[in-house]
């Protein structure tokens, strides 16, 4: 059976097709509802097969109600000379996102109270929503709202706040058994790049990826608008749910800096314990988190009415970068060779959860004669013979139908892909038998 092990991606390939998907999608306006969306969706779906879904304004869900849709044509703030200072059509970010309609002119004094900037930042662009509250409001840079005078300004924003449909994407690769693991992204911020669209684009190549294999687990992948897009996925999908093993959020995995896990709420679960091996033997600098309520859509999977195992693997995490939730979160904070990394990082995790077996040694008194059988010249080469043997020893001591390969791999210390490579050349020499769950 191929996994994702065994069908290597080129990083640089991988890297630059992700980047040149963020470049395509940047310009768009996404919010949690919206035209945004379904552009971003679409263009999606020339990548994977996706299978996009339409939630009605009202809609209950849980203790939410899908919200009137957002969309938005233009935005502007004019001077008294009919000049646009403030233009939505150079930056989706001016505009407050969510923002209700307006058009009328005001004081300096009343444009102010409608006027989000970063004073630390003073050339950035802030990131501001208002999704439940009804309001408008423009962001601006600092030197922007510093450089304003006493003066008549005419306001725009020319957006519609109405009942339409909640939109998200969603792809299901079939396994040999029908568990699922989850990998799910948010896409409900506009031209953000490493808090949104980087997380994107990875569970796009994801897909493509594990969709060329044939996997053990089946693998759904979500496109969802941030809070409320996995909330109506999930009352939507209660009994696909409980199927779910394994899952990741993927969100902050463009920049350069070291990789963050943070642990799903049963802290020590199977996707736990991948990530943090993978991350051990990555020769990187790495840091650890315990379940927080807060952060992305893992605490609506990780909430106590489903407790599903999932966590969120990032490199920066959310709020932690200067540039975050502003106009700097751009295309030139993320890096092709970053996502490159991402996505290894990513397959590594799968490649564990997908062979993490747990086997009978079919030989179990004493050591079987491995000599006999010509295992000590097969299971590696000359420079890696005795790593290799050792993880034949721990694989044969530890295979009593209780241990994981994984379990294995964590008390010998040694990489799981050794683990799993010494238990396949067992298998060819029937001293293992698979224990089927």
């Amino acid at each position: 059976m191929p996994t994702q092990q065994t069908a290597h991606a080129d990083p640089t390939h991988v890297g630059n097709n992700m980047y040149q998907l963020m470049r395509e999608l940047y310009p768009f306006c996404r919010s949690i509802t919206g035209n945004g969306n379904r552009k971003t969706l679409e263009i999606i779906k020339q990548h994977i097969p996706l299978v996009v879904h339409e939630v009605p304004t009202g809609t209950q869900v849980f203790d939410w109600q899908v919200p009137k849709e957002w969309n938005i044509t233009d935005a502007y703030i004019k001077n008294g000379k009919g000049e646009r200072i403030v233009d939505f059509r150079k930056s989706n970010l001016h505009v407050l996102n969510y923002s209700m309609p307006v058009k009328k002119k005001v004081s300096l004094a009343e444009l102010k109270q409608h006027v989000f900037a970063m004073p630390e930042h003073p050339d950035w662009i802030p990131y501001r929503t208002s999704y439940y509250k009804e309001q408008w409001a423009f962001c601006m840079t600092y030197n922007q709202l510093s450089q304003l005078t006493e003066q008549e300004y005419e306001v725009c924003v020319d957006s519609t706040l109405k009942d339409g449909h909640l939109t998200y994407g969603e792809y299901h690769i079939p396994g040999e058994t029908p568990d699922r693991v989850l990998i799910s992204s948010h896409i409900c911020h506009p031209s953000i790049c490493n808090d949104n669209l980087s997380g994107i684009v990875l569970n796009a190549c994801l897909a493509k990826h594990l969709s060329r294999l044939s996997p053990r687990y089946s693998y759904t992948f979500l496109f969802v608008p941030g809070t409320i897009g996995p909330i109506t996925w999930l009352a939507r999908n209660e009994t696909l749910a409980a199927r779910i093993k394994h899952g990741l959020v993927a969100a902050c995995v463009g920049d350069g800096g070291n990789f963050n896990y943070k642990r799903s709420r049963r802290g020590n679960d199977e996707i736990d314990r991948a990530v943090i091996h993978v991350l051990k033997h990555s020769g990187r600098d790495y840091q650890v988190w315990d379940y927080v309520p807060t952060g992305y859509d893992e605490r609506q999977y990780c909430s106590p009415g489903f407790n599903l195992p999932v966590g969120c693997l990032m490199r920066t995490p959310n709020g932690m970068y200067p540039e975050y939730h502003s106009s700097a979160d751009n295309l030139d904070l993320v890096r092709p060779e970053f996502l490159a990394e991402s996505f290894s990082m990513y397959t590594a995790v799968l490649d564990v959860i997908e062979k993490n077996k747990i086997y009978v040694n079919q030989n179990p008194k004493c050591e079987p004669q491995l000599g006999k059988r010509g295992l000590y010249a097969l299971v590696g080469g000359q420079g890696d013979r005795k790593l290799q043997e050792t993880a034949v020893l721990w694989v044969l001591n530890l295979s009593d139908g209780e241990h994981s390969l994984l379990d294995i791999a964590e008390q010998s210390g040694l990489r799981f892909d050794v683990i799993s490579e010494a238990a396949d050349v067992l298998l060819q020499h029937d001293l293992l038998k698979e224990i089927l769950g």
